[in-house]
């Protein structure tokens, strides 16, 4: 008899392959639905008319630099999902990325939709300290899936450089 994906990851405690592949990939990809939702329409002219600091990329960088990270953040959870650490460490762990990931969302509708760098500001530092908090829970369940967040932790404390340089100048 056939079972479910859902069934399997009750019955083992972690979900099967192509489950784990959707529960990593769907709220990923929402996110980045979301953050671009309220990003591309503030753009222009209002991101396009602010002061920035030094360093700031052009805005062309911004998407491949996001596809990387998604696709690394993707790769580190369902490495997660699919890990035979013991429930109580990976469900905090998933938890943790949850969060950090509704903090990734939130940013976007902070900075860009309030059009308020103060406001991104007060969401991008919580932000990045539960993105360090993600990659300690998981290098404790895996080294490789800890290792595929390091660039998204750097990315945005890169974010947080810009957010208050941003802030500051305007």
């Amino acid at each position: 008899m056939k079972i479910s994906a859902l069934d399997e990851a009750v019955s083992n405690g972690r979900p099967g392959p192509l489950a784990a592949a959707a529960l990593s990939g769907g709220p990923i990809l929402l996110a980045a639905m979301l953050g671009n939702a309220a990003t591309i329409p503030n753009i222009a002219p209002w991101y396009d008319n602010l002061a920035k600091p030094p360093l700031t990329p052009p805005n062309w960088v911004f998407g491949p630099a996001w596809t990387v990270l998604f696709l690394l953040m993707g790769i580190a959870f369902y490495r997660v999902l699919r890990s035979d650490a013991a429930p109580t460490i990976r469900v905090r762990a998933i938890a943790l990325f949850a969060v950090q990931l509704a903090l990734n969302a939130g940013w976007s509708f902070a900075f860009f939709g309030a059009q308020s760098p103060l406001l991104g500001l007060a969401v991008i530092l919580p932000f990045e300290a539960l993105i360090f908090a993600t990659i300690w829970a998981f290098w404790r369940i895996d080294r490789a899936a800890a290792y595929c967040l390091i660039p998204y932790a750097m990315w945005v404390a890169f974010a947080t450089y810009l957010n208050a340089g941003v802030w500051a100048l305007n």
